[in-house]
């Protein structure tokens, strides 16, 4: 494996990417997030700041979760469907290689996406003068991030094998369901049905569980809500783990197909 063909992949999912004018999302977000901010005095009855707090978080939430469905999972599959992957293939890049590049570069536009869109969120904040504890917003924004990193490696295991339609499906439905998955073994326990038992506790086990990565709702209230560290540590190895698995099982299915 090479770090320097993988860096060149990554390089150039980035740049076209931007291409795409993903970062109008930004102009977007800011314009939103201002007007929210000015109107929300006039109608929140004093709950405007909890209110803007809660929007600035669920909104870089969404505008992340946009960009890794929409452009992740055709990331792979656009380049079978032009076959333009025999060009690559033909050429001295292994499938890991291949695989890492896309998934490195896709993370790197969610990060500079983020970055940006938080910078913006912070200064809203500031100049409304809405309390705020930086570090819990920030914990929060970056767990969101490895949430969006998780979905990309989801979205590029389902953009080797099916079709870009099929792939966002997949990938929605992962997102709906990891962040279901643990009411559904809840109701599974209340449940007298030891079939339905059995498939909710597969599920779990087999579906990444993203509300480990939603910290946003805690976030607004400081850092007393948020979980202890060595629980925060624990969720960040949980994400990089299912990460790492997913991308694997992307390789291994990318190097049986034959083009």
């Amino acid at each position: 494996m090479s770090l320097s063909r993988i860096w060149v992949i990554a390089i150039n999912v980035f740049k076209e990417v931007i291409r795409d004018r993903v970062l109008y999302l930004i102009a977007i977000y800011a314009v939103l997030l201002f007007a929210i901010a000015a109107l929300l005095p006039d109608v929140a009855a004093g709950a405007e700041e909890k209110i803007t707090l809660d929007l600035g978080l669920a909104g870089i939430h969404i505008l992340g979760l946009v960009v890794t469905v929409f452009v992740g999972t055709g990331l792979i599959n656009k380049e079978i469907e032009k076959r333009t992957v025999l060009v690559l293939i033909s050429k001295p890049v292994s499938r890991l290689e291949f695989i890492l590049g896309k998934h490195v570069g896709l993370s790197a536009v969610l990060a500079v996406l983020m970055t940006l869109l938080t910078a913006i969120y912070l200064a809203v904040l500031i100049i409304n003068e809405i309390s705020f504890t930086l570090s819990s917003l920030l914990i929060a924004v970056f767990f969101t991030f490895l949430e969006m990193v998780l979905l990309t490696a989801a979205a590029l295991l389902f953009g080797v094998f099916t079709s870009s339609l099929l792939a966002t499906l997949l990938t929605i439905g992962v997102y709906l369901m990891g962040h279901l998955s643990q009411d559904i073994v809840a109701f599974g326990k209340l449940s007298e049905n030891a079939g339905f038992q059995r498939v909710a506790n597969g599920m779990y086990l087999i579906l990444p569980d993203l509300e480990r990565l939603n910290l946003r709702n805690e976030a607004v209230y400081g850092m007393t809500l948020l979980p202890s560290t060595p629980e925060l540590i624990g969720h960040f190895a949980y994400s990089l783990l299912y990460i790492a698995l997913l991308l694997s099982i992307s390789v291994a299915i990318f190097s049986r197909r034959q083009f």
